[in-house]
């Protein structure tokens, strides 16, 4: 990657809008995009990655703008990950989760407690990883006067390794109640291990997590006073908003593949001998392919933009979420979670039709993008996904909020 790009930027004015932001993720993406092959065989920690994304300013893209931020909202968010993941999906990854873990002290935690957190990160440009996997009780919380005592194990913690902060989840001990807290990702106590060894997103740091007695304090547990949960429907939205993030991983991926498909059809892929075209780009079947491929990521994408701006109408105003609504938006967010898990698969897979035998070659690295939607699509199931959409159809059955819907 380029060693230039920080100096760059920093001699540049800051963008200024919503499309300015969409387009310093495409040079950031850009710079990810001549090695990425490369470092997705390498499979080393992306210490430079993150630094790149902290030097474009990206990692502060929904901070408030008096403390240094951005200023800009999940609609544009979505969009800059889309952005990132048609480079480097496991970039793209790292930049998803660390919005979400940013925004999850303004979803769960006090206005106190979230303005204190969006400041500091704004400041700092700190960056977020998350030992959070609420399905599994593998982590317990003691109180030991105003401290929290964290202890456990964590099968996934993404993005940690490479973090400035964690946030951490467990269960508070002779409870159901989970806490969340930030800490320093350097905390006594917090040992990430080099355990992530999966087919796609390899360079997600997505490996397990050992905690043996973080400390935090009890005024740091997000959204209680008083050692009580102060509960809001708003709370709930932290699954939609993570969904979300998930369809701009999809589709982010989906369009790089088709992206870097195109340009190996162009330079590289030779016509069927038998086909009577002295080029590729000229083979009907080619165009057909490239065609229905595209019109489908560009109807997957538009959904998402038009769910992607009704969840920004319930961010704008947290008070007015109600079940209802809550519930609705969760149905569409589940069809888009839905369509863009399919045309993804369809897009990362195909583009070998239409770019031939030699381009299954490991330099070019085309699998990657199949590899790397494949892995995070399993996240979890889209057949339930469907199924929230049909009762509602059916019903008018509305989610009931879990960790995963």
């Amino acid at each position: 990657m380029s060693t230039t790009t920080a100096t760059e930027w920093q001699t540049r004015p800051a963008p200024a809008t919503a499309q300015d932001w969409i387009a310093r993720a495409a040079e950031v993406a850009a710079v990810l995009a001549t090695d990425a092959a490369a470092r997705d065989r390498a499979g080393t920690t992306p210490y430079a990655e993150v630094q790149l994304l902290k030097d474009s300013g990206l990692v502060t893209l929904l901070g408030p703008v008096e403390h240094g931020g951005a200023g800009q909202d999940w609609t544009t968010a979505y969009r800059v990950v889309r952005e990132v993941v048609k480079a480097d999906g496991s970039i793209g990854q790292l930049l998803g989760y660390h919005y979400l873990w940013n925004w999850a002290a303004r979803l769960v935690g006090t206005r106190e407690q979230w303005e204190h957190i969006e400041a500091e990160a704004a400041r700092s440009r700190w960056f977020f990883g998350g030992a959070v996997n609420p399905r599994d009780k593998d982590v317990v919380v003691t109180e030991e006067g105003d401290d929290l005592v964290f202890t456990g194990r964590k099968t996934f913690s993404t993005g940690s390794k490479v973090s400035d902060v964690t946030v951490l989840e467990g269960v508070l001990h002779g409870t159901d109640h989970h806490v969340f807290a930030i800490v320093p990702s350097d905390s006594e106590g917090l040992t990430f291990h080099d355990d992530w060894d999966n087919i796609g997103q390899r360079l997600t740091e997505s490996g397990s997590v050992t905690i043996d007695g973080v400390r935090a304090p009890w005024s740091s547990a997000a959204g209680y006073v008083d050692k009580e949960f102060q509960a809001r429907t708003y709370n709930t939205l932290n699954v939609p908003t993570i969904q979300l993030v998930f369809v701009s991983f999809y589709l982010g991926i989906a369009g790089g593949a088709l992206e870097t498909a195109a340009t190996y059809t162009r330079s590289k892929t030779r016509p069927w001998l038998h086909g009577g075209h002295e080029r590729a780009v000229d083979e009907p079947h080619v165009i057909d392919t490239y065609g229905d491929l595209t019109a489908k990521l560009w109807a997957a994408e538009a959904l998402a933009d038009a769910v992607a701006a009704e969840g920004q109408n319930l961010h704008d105003d947290p008070g007015a979420v109600t079940d209802q609504i809550r519930g609705e938006f969760e149905v569409r967010v589940a069809a888009v979670k839905a369509r863009a898990t399919e045309v993804a698969l369809e897009i990362t897979s195909r583009i070998f039709e239409v770019t031939g035998a030699r381009s299954t070659t490991t330099a070019e690295g085309l699998d990657r993008f199949w590899r790397n939607v494949r892995t995070h699509t399993l996240h979890d199931p889209v057949a339930y996904k469907r199924r929230e959409v049909g009762r509602w159809v059916l019903e008018g059955a509305l989610p009931e909020p879990t960790w995963y819907s």
